[in-house]
């Protein structure tokens, strides 16, 4: 049993003997790696229709224009159809006080006053202030008096002028309108 004994032990350090003898490195590794990837792909990109772009008209109306016009503009825009349409449209009221006042400035106030005059607010007010409006070259109480004797050419009757306007701005409303209503639906 001895004997046993004694050739065990003598195998079990041979053995780390040899595990020791191999090396100074515990771990050893050798290892060599040949690859080749190959990648192919194809990207494809269809548009089905191109971005929305009505751009509404810009009007220029700045501070310094001497323009007596009022710029409106607008823009619709569906996958289908889009739409941008602008127009001016004529400011009276600003005409007349640019009338009246180049009249003023050239010295002619009676002829300023007439125009002024052309708007009911402005005839009533001199009516009421005792200061009637000028009459075919008449001033004072003898206008009164023709104004009074003449009530048709008052100012208060539209002009067709004003009302061509007002119809130009209702026609294109409406087809403003119309045409929003039709893109609605489709």
């Amino acid at each position: 049993m001895k004997r046993l004994l004694l050739a065990c032990t003598l195998l079990l350090f041979t053995g780390t003997a040899f595990a020791q003898e191999a090396g100074d490195d515990v771990i050893y590794t050798d290892s060599t790696t040949n690859s080749t990837v190959n990648t192919s792909g194809e990207v494809t990109t269809n548009v089905n229709s191109p971005p929305p772009s009505a751009i509404a008209p810009q009007f220029n109306g700045g501070v310094n224009s001497d323009l007596c016009t009022i710029g409106v503009a607008g823009a619709v825009q569906t996958q289908i159809l889009g739409l941008s349409m602008g127009s001016t449209v004529r400011d009276m009221n600003c005409e007349k006080l640019k009338n009246a006042k180049t009249l003023y400035d050239m010295g002619m106030k009676v002829a300023a006053v007439s125009v002024m005059c052309q708007d009911k607010r402005v005839f009533d007010a001199m009516m009421d202030a005792g200061t009637p409006c000028p009459y075919e070259g008449l001033i004072g109480a003898t206008a009164k008096a023709a104004w009074e004797a003449d009530p048709e050419r008052q100012p208060g009757a539209e002009t067709k002028e004003v009302l061509d306007d007002d119809t130009k701005t209702l026609m294109g409303a409406g087809g403003v309108l119309s045409v929003l209503a039709l893109l609605l639906l489709l």
